[in-house]
């Protein structure tokens, strides 16, 4: 016997809400989930202030939701169900197969070691990776080691950030790792050391929409991205959709490791898969033909396999012969093993710009910066590529470099919004709060002057609504700012 819901929403309501909610966020809801859908909504009334679900759906529905909609529904949407070395199989292949690799190629030494855990939850991930790392990486790579953590729901970001959890947190623990890193506080619950919680980044990115890689939020040349128990909450076009921007965000030869139910040929076909005993991850190889290793019956539930399933399998570690690659586009400087080929026919710089974004996607930073002089020789009158230097040397660590860089932007283009934004967050890492202020102030006043759905130029697709969005957060967290 079934039992009606009070006042439930019309199925035609939560269908309509459920491909809004899909399209703004990325959030999945099938019919048989219509339910809890409703329940969110009801939650996320109150916090908007409104009577009740179908007021609250309605008004989402009016219009596309700006950042702080999205963030409240995030905290009534999304489940923050994990704890510390979850899947510690997939830590292990971390541990024991990809960082002594990693180390042997020389990242950490010749450059950063970058690893992006996307949808961090509340930090028990990231935090997991960052112990795992102090156990088995020497200091010198500790020190050159980049380690972000992103998520949708700020509330999540906010636990994260402080680093205490509780025992359930603790489940699947090695009592050790609990005494050696984390000190019990008074009310029973764990604060986490410094030194491990200072080295993760925490930062809010919504995996549906916002723009990676990028320079912009840190999300380009990752040489490991752990997105698990994410994607099987997306439809499977956005889930295709993400997959394919962490392809890119990894730079060549890199990793994604994602949950066991979530394995899936069809999804990361552009990836290559490799078996290792108990668990699959996928790599990158440019260029190489998809291939994948002996998966057994690892099919995901979310995201059936294709039929390339019973292609043939490399041993793991093996590299799949490239086909020929497509050549580059005319102008453009050509980007391989052996260096970068000069381009033909174009002197404004264009050509050399665009080989510095692409090495630095692929976190060739110091390429990067000399393709960077190359376009400011060949045109020293357009600030996109000061502008661009200079968030290739702030990503060296150098900010004072970049600043400089920066600041030429700006006596070149006053009204450079994204060099104003550049330039605030260096001020702000230099902890020069009231420069950084007004950097920040007058890319938000030369933003809202813009249409809100304007593609922002140099920004890799970034509206100018959504650094509004960006911006106005950062000022509102600053205790000595306030928001124009």
């Amino acid at each position: 016997m079934s039992v009606d819901v009070p006042n439930a929403l019309p199925d035609s309501l939560l269908s309509q809400l459920s491909d809004f909610l899909e399209s703004q966020m990325g959030l999945h809801f099938p019919e048989e989930r219509w339910r809890d859908l409703e329940s969110g909504v009801a939650a996320a009334a109150r916090d908007f202030g409104l009577r009740d679900a179908e007021s609250c759906a309605r008004w989402l529905l009016s219009a596309p939701l700006a950042r702080n909609r999205v963030e409240v529904l995030a905290c009534h949407l999304t489940v923050g169900e994990t704890y510390f070395f979850r899947e510690q199989r997939s830590l292990e292949v971390l541990k024991e197969q990809i960082l002594p690799e990693l180390l042997r190629s020389g990242i950490g030494a010749e450059r950063r070691l970058r690893i992006w855990s996307a949808g961090c939850c509340t930090g028990e991930e990231p935090y997991s990776i960052a112990m795992l790392l102090d156990q088995h990486i020497p200091a010198p790579v500790a020190n050159n080691l980049s380690l972000l953590a992103t998520d949708i729901n700020p509330r999540f970001l906010s636990k994260a950030a402080q680093g205490v959890y509780g025992e359930w947190s603790f489940r699947s623990t090695p009592g050790w790792m609990k005494e050696r890193y984390f000190r019990k506080r008074k009310d029973g619950r764990y604060a986490l050391l410094p030194q491990i919680r200072n080295r993760v980044t925490f930062s809010y990115l919504n995996l549906a929409n916002d723009v990676y890689p990028s320079l912009l939020n840190n999300t380009n040349a990752m040489d490991v991205i752990f997105c698990r128990n994410v994607l099987m909450y997306f439809s499977a076009d956005r889930a295709k959709q993400v997959a394919e921007g962490l392809y890119r965000s990894l730079v060549d030869g890199g990793w994604l490791i994602v949950s066991p139910v979530e394995n899936s040929n069809t999804l990361f076909s552009s990836f290559s898969a490799i078996q290792f005993p108990g668990v699959v991850v996928y790599r990158k190889i440019v260029g190489a033909a998809q291939r994948v290793a002996i998966m057994g019956n690892q099919t995901s539930a979310f995201f059936p396999a294709a039929e390339s399933m019973n292609q043939p399998v490399p041993a793991p570690w093996t590299r799949s012969v490239a086909p020929d690659e497509t050549p580059p586009a005319p102008g453009v400087p050509e980007i391989g093993d052996a260096g970068i080929k000069p381009a033909q026919g174009k002197d404004d710089g264009t050509a050399f710009s665009s080989a510095a974004r692409r090495c630095a996607n692929e976190g060739r930073l110091a390429e990067a910066a000399e393709w960077c002089e190359k376009a400011i020789a060949a045109d020293k009158l357009n600030p996109a590529h000061y502008y661009l230097l200079g968030t290739i040397r702030q990503e060296q660590g150098q900010p004072e470099a970049a600043r400089r860089s920066l600041l030429r932007a700006l006596y070149l283009d006053p009204e450079f919004a994204l060099a104003h934004f550049a330039l605030a967050n260096i001020e702000l890492s230099q902890g020069r709060c009231i420069q950084a202020e007004r950097h920040f102030s007058n890319s938000l006043a030369l933003l809202r002057a813009r249409p809100h759905d304007e593609s922002l130029p140099e920004s890799e697709g970034l509206t100018a609504g959504r650094l509004v969005e960006i911006v106005a957060s950062i000022l509102a967290s600053q205790p000595r700012t306030r928001v124009a």
